[in-house]
């Protein structure tokens, strides 16, 4: 190989390198998102229930139901 073809080779390889570190630095991010999207998940739900008990208490003549469209 000449000199040219030995330093593109090698600055395509710093660049690979580069853009692998990057594609594990984003797969991080993603699973710390889901993480929390998850542990966010569980907590929407929770508070939907304890807003759902409170509302019975409050009203326990009035039945509480999803609208039709959910």
């Amino acid at each position: 190989m000449a000199k040219n073809d030995t330093d593109r080779l090698d600055e395509l390889e710093i660049i690979v390198a580069h853009q692998a570190r990057t594609v594990e630095d984003l797969n991080e991010a993603v699973i710390r998102q889901d993480r929390e999207i998850r542990r966010l998940e569980k907590l929407v739900e929770a508070l939907v229930e304890r807003f759902q008990a409170v509302e019975e208490q409050v009203s326990p003549d009035v039945p509480v139901t999803k609208p039709p469209h959910w």
